[in-house]
């Protein structure tokens, strides 16, 4: 499939490039090109069921999004891909997919929350996991989480080192087996 998916993509003008990664191919394309290419594996490639759309913070190269899209062929045949882009931190802004693919439309919600991404097009970029009046983007990499600035990281010191926890006194007694034994006979 990995032809067919880089062949489609090259003949509608889309300068794609594959890499292997961990699990399925990943195809990176160009931003502005990032619709486009989704359209393409979706009409002229097949590949039509859209899994998920999530982002990475790569600090000073920006941040990559990456869908992951699906393809069943019947019984247990299945061909995975990856389409990856990457948009710069000082205007992070993506074409949405809620048009092409009607799955993309909660991720790209999740994905601008978390991260701060603007998606152009999308039809109700409102906040949805986070609560109301929350500041900050919690997923980006220079987020501070609240609970390390009020009370120290407890793993940071080793057991017994730690201002607010009790020194370790040897090992902590392991817990009967369960269910637990009966004694039988005499």
């Amino acid at each position: 499939m990995s032809d067919e998916v880089l062949a489609a993509l090259t003949a509608a003008g889309i300068a794609a490039t594959v890499s292997d990664s961990f699990g399925p191919q990943a195809y990176d394309v160009p931003a502005e090109a990032w619709v486009a290419a989704h359209e393409v594996l979706r009409d002229e490639v097949g590949v039509t069921f859209f899994d998920f759309l999530t982002a990475s913070d790569e600090l000073n190269d920006g941040f990559r999004v990456v869908t992951h899209l699906a393809d069943f062929w019947g019984g247990s045949h299945v061909d995975h891909l990856m389409v990856r882009t990457l948009i710069p931190r000082a205007t992070p802004q993506l074409a949405s997919l809620a048009d092409v693919y009607a799955g993309a439309n909660w991720h790209e919600r999740e994905t601008a929350e978390m991260f701060g991404i603007t998606f152009d097009g999308h039809p109700n970029l409102i906040p949805l996991l986070l609560p109301d009046g929350f500041e900050g983007h919690p997923l980006r990499k220079e987020f501070v989480l609240a609970s390390r600035v009020a009370k120290p990281w407890p793993g940071a010191k080793e057991p017994g080192e730690s201002d607010h926890a009790p020194a370790a006194k040897g090992r902590r007694p392991r817990p009967p087996p369960y269910p637990p034994t009966r004694r039988t006979g005499s």
